[in-house]
């Protein structure tokens, strides 16, 4: 049988440990070293793939609980797996700075009061 509570719990920590491995990807790098290093993005997309892959596998009544926009990391890894070719990769810089710090306050946060 099916333990969602365990599954649940280790989609979030491999979430967690995805956005840890984009910011240690990232940390110290310019914005124009983003853009110019394929290696680099390419490693911050499949990082942001696994982060998109375990949200749509977490029940959504755990997710609901917190006032997070999930539908916009489901959507990403879609754009990711899907559009790749539709990748600006300002916009995903953009993120990292900006929507990567929210998500993994969320992220703690589940995992302290849920588990």
């Amino acid at each position: 049988m099916k333990d969602s509570r365990k599954e649940n719990y280790e989609r979030l920590i491999h979430i967690q440990k995805a956005i840890l491995e984009i910011e240690s990807f990232t940390h110290n790098v310019s914005k124009n070293d983003f853009l110019n290093d394929q290696l680099l993005s390419s490693a911050v997309l499949f990082q942001f793939s696994v982060i998109g892959e375990a949200v749509i596998h977490i029940e959504t009544s755990l997710l609901e609980k917190y006032e997070y926009p999930w539908y916009r990391v489901r959507a990403f890894r879609n754009l990711i797996s899907h559009e790749y070719f539709q990748i600006r990769l300002e916009a995903v810089w953009d993120i990292v700075v900006n929507d990567l710090p929210k998500l993994k306050e969320e992220i703690e946060a589940i995992l302290k009061n849920e588990f």
